[in-house]
């Protein structure tokens, strides 16, 4: 099954980027979203300089001389030793074909005008929000305060704005994001959640940021948008439904178990009843992975566990569920995983290797040192080991060819 072959790909990516059956730390950028490889207070921190310019006249490159642009100097965000000042005239070594109505952004190192970024036209909005970009920080508070700069700039009209300003909180830590809990634009939030003209690529991150400053009633506006599908994929609704989960509670992991596990159907924009996309089943797993690692005090970890114990009904999802319960230590579903491997449905390969390496790190599982420092199997691990040996002998191509990519 092509399902069955996608989430082995993904297991392996997992496991061979985290090198762990640990839990990933908190630590990770916001999980909802991607940032760029640099961002433009990046950029700016690695230059000397950074002017505003108009562009005045520029001259194309020629046989073996090369082109040249000109500007006067209108704005000086910083110029290391004053180098440069406004009203000054700069000569670019590279020809740019510019206009005389617009600006354009000059930056760079202080030695070589030709190690200067290319000239990029900028509007006043830009250029003011550029100029005054704050600094990038180490201190965990600092960096809290000084993402505040960007929230007003989340939805500007200029998309160089607007996505480098997303792109600072994409690129922060999560546990940097959750003392702005008060500071955070709610209901403005709550407004680009419920526009249909929101960029699919924010949805994610703006249910993420509903969930951390949401009061209970935003619960029922989180709730509609991830009970009414718009589409057959949904981008970024598993952090629509984290949000959802970190306003309602059990409650509302309740309701996502109703209408994304157990139910087959779902309804659309129109009112029409439609099969249920196998993507709102998987966005739910990813919810319940991201309350189980960011927020794992918001939900008892054994209602969790049982909503993913639900999941593991679903074959073209279970060896990631399955995974998701050995990295959780959740060892209570040794006896549904040896039926689930004489089990005709189950019959797959990326099921049967996920049930072998889950019984495999149970059966290393040991008691806390006692007092001479000594450590012993815990039952579970003692039981797992013995499964293991009647599947080793039932299955030994399977038990081999799980045990060579085992984390160990």
């Amino acid at each position: 099954m092509k399902i069955a072959l996608l989430s082995t790909v993904l297991v392996a990516t997992i496991v061979a980027a985290t090198g762990t059956m640990n839990t990933a730390g908190a630590g990770c950028a916001c999980p909802f979203c991607d940032a760029p490889s640099l961002m433009m207070s990046e950029q700016i921190g690695q230059c000397d300089h950074m002017l505003r310019g108009k562009w005045l006249e520029g001259e194309k490159p020629v046989s073996l001389r090369s082109g040249s642009s000109k500007f006067e100097i209108l704005d000086v965000a910083f110029s290391k030793g004053d180098r440069f000042q406004k009203g000054q005239v700069i000569v670019m070594p590279q020809y740019i074909a510019g206009s005389d109505t617009s600006t354009y952004t000059l930056m760079g190192p202080d030695n070589r005008l030709e190690d200067w970024h290319v000239p990029s036209e900028v509007t006043e909005a830009s250029w003011t929000y550029l100029s005054k970009i704050p600094p990038g920080v180490k201190d965990a508070n600092a960096q809290a305060a000084r993402l505040l700069y960007f929230l007003d700039y989340f939805e500007h009209p200029d998309l160089l704005v607007s996505n480098d300003a997303f792109a600072e909180f994409a690129s922060a830590p999560y546990e940097v994001i959750v003392p702005l809990k008060d500071q955070l634009p709610r209901e403005k939030i709550l407004g680009w959640l419920q526009n249909p003209k929101t960029p699919v690529t924010r949805v994610g991150f703006y249910g993420m940021l509903a969930g951390i400053c949401g009061h209970p009633t935003d619960a029922e506006i989180l709730e509609k948008k991830i009970v009414t599908l718009d589409g057959d994929f949904r981008l970024g609704i598993e952090g629509v439904m984290a949000g959802y989960m970190m306003i309602a509670g059990e409650e509302g992991l309740q309701k996502l178990e109703e209408v994304k596990i157990l139910s087959k159907t779902a309804i659309n924009k129109d009112g029409k009843e439609i099969t249920l996309p196998f993507s709102e089943t998987y966005a739910v797993m990813q919810a319940l992975r991201f309350m189980w690692t960011y927020e794992p005090n918001r939900l008892p970890k054994d209602r969790l566990q049982h909503s993913m114990h639900l999941l593991l009904e679903r074959k073209e999802m279970a060896d990631l569920v399955i995974t998701d319960l050995a990295r959780w230590k959740d060892w209570s579903i040794q006896d549904r995983l040896m039926t689930m491997y004489s089990d005709e449905n189950y019959d797959i390969p990326a099921i049967r290797r996920a049930i072998v390496r889950y019984l495999y790190y149970c059966s290393q599982e040991k008691t806390e040192p006692a007092a001479d420092g000594s450590r012993t199997a815990t039952e579970d691990a003692v039981k797992a080991e013995t499964n293991m040996k009647l599947l080793e002998v039932r299955d030994p191509k399977t038990v081999n060819d799980a045990k060579r990519y085992l984390i160990r």
